[in-house]
């Protein structure tokens, strides 16, 4: 005697098949997605960056510092937008925090094809940032050469869209990672000549650096 899909012992083979079916339905629909749009991480150059002040005062460990940089950011995609909704910008000087600084001219859209210029990022102020003996003595052999290096870091909050589809609100997978090499200039309207434009790595918007 048969019984049918509907019946009482041959619903889970059926059920499991119907499944499967939409999996991979839905499997497909994503790849084909992915690939129609295909999309490219965007680029994060720093242009230009002046250095005003970068003094420490071993008396009372503070390190104070004026930084301005020019960014750049160009999105190559032709059908992705990205919504930049948050732009913290952090100093580090010998893997040691100094600066945070969120951005003020945001949110702002960035469409396709597109370059985005940030510029005039002052990073300016005070802090009490923990030497030790040798990163002092890092710290003066750079400023007798009257170059630092300077690591800037760019922590975002991003949506992207794919046509008209958005994305929620998502924060990339690390920092963005801008190693510098600033020299120090004695003001602000004469800048110091020998910075050279930096490509900043670690831009992970749209993969994850940890598959495969």
């Amino acid at each position: 005697m048969s019984r049918m899909c509907g019946g009482r012992f041959n619903c889970c083979p059926c059920c499991f098949w119907i499944y499967y079916n939409l999996i991979l339905c839905f499997i497909l629909s994503i790849l084909i997605f992915w690939f129609i749009f295909f999309p490219q991480e965007p680029k994060f150059t720093i242009t230009n960056a002046t250095l005003t002040q970068f003094n420490f005062n071993s008396s009372n460990n503070t390190l104070e510092y004026n930084l301005a940089l020019n960014i750049t950011i160009r999105n190559p995609n032709k059908r992705v937008g990205i919504y930049y909704r948050r732009i913290q910008v952090i100093g580090n000087y010998r893997k040691k925090r100094f600066a945070l600084v969120t951005l003020t001219s945001l949110p702002f859209y960035q469409g396709h094809k597109n370059t985005t210029y940030l510029h005039q990022v002052v990073v300016q102020g005070s802090q009490l940032v923990k030497f030790g003996k040798r990163e002092v003595s890092q710290f003066n052999s750079e400023t007798a050469a009257g170059v630092y290096s300077i690591n800037v870091q760019l922590a975002l909050r991003i949506k992207a869209r794919y046509g008209k589809f958005k994305s929620q609100n998502y924060k990339p997978y690390d920092k963005i990672d801008c190693n510098l090499k600033v020299p120090l200039s004695f003001n602000e309207t004469t800048p110091a000549s020998g910075f050279e434009t930096t490509r900043c790595g670690n831009v992970f918007f749209f993969s994850d650096p940890n598959a495969g």
